[in-house]
């Protein structure tokens, strides 16, 4: 029997396992509750929203692949802030990030911490981001926002790890095809622990 190791409590039955990609899951993942929401966050808020109401998980996990210039590829790290990076509203008058008339933060705090992984922000987006310069994340990806902001909606535990893909510089596509199949061996070290 497996368990995640920081939510003994929660049986898997009552885990939602949430990727973008079956690439991201590998076979490691096969035997576990899982939704494959597709690129974006459209498609991230209307898998993500059905398998809620179909199955109440008690923790929804978001697993996938990510660029960041800060880590080195191949390194797992836990995401906790999050950033809407691509909603940019300010010829209105709000700051860049921030989603007009809407009662969410510039940066939503949401999701548990992972003991011995980086802790980071999130910048997610629907856009492959290959030049984030001074942003307020160090994590990019399409998806990870929507799911963290449906768990806060849905009062659901959240946990958020990110497969570091590429570098989310000018060879981050062809990093990514190559690195995005290694996620889910990765995973599997970080979360779970065999239990008699």
């Amino acid at each position: 029997m497996m368990l995640i190791q920081q939510f003994p409590d929660i049986s898997l039955d009552d885990t939602l396992f949430v990727f973008a990609l079956e690439a991201e899951a590998g076979s490691v993942f096969a035997e576990v509750n899982t939704v494959f929401t597709g690129i974006g966050k459209v498609n991230a808020a209307i898998a993500l929203t059905k398998a809620i109401a179909r199955r109440r998980p008690k923790l929804i996990v978001n697993l996938g692949s990510a660029g960041s210039l800060r880590h080195g590829k191949g390194e797992v790290v836990c995401c906790t802030r999050f950033v809407q990076r691509d909603m940019d509203v300010t010829p209105l008058g709000f700051a860049r990030y921030q989603t007009p008339l809407a009662d969410i933060p510039l940066v939503l705090e949401q999701g548990a911490v992972i003991p011995g992984l980086p802790v980071e922000t999130c910048g997610s987006g629907d856009s492959f981001e290959i030049n984030h310069g001074d942003a307020p994340y160090d994590v990019v990806d399409m998806e990870a926002y929507v799911f963290a902001l449906i768990a806060r909606e849905e009062g659901i535990p959240f946990v958020c790890l990110k497969y570091i893909s590429d570098d989310a510089g000018s060879d981050a596509a062809q990093d990514w095809a190559v690195q995005v199949h290694l996620a889910a061996k990765a995973f599997e070290r970080v979360l779970f622990t065999a239990v008699d």
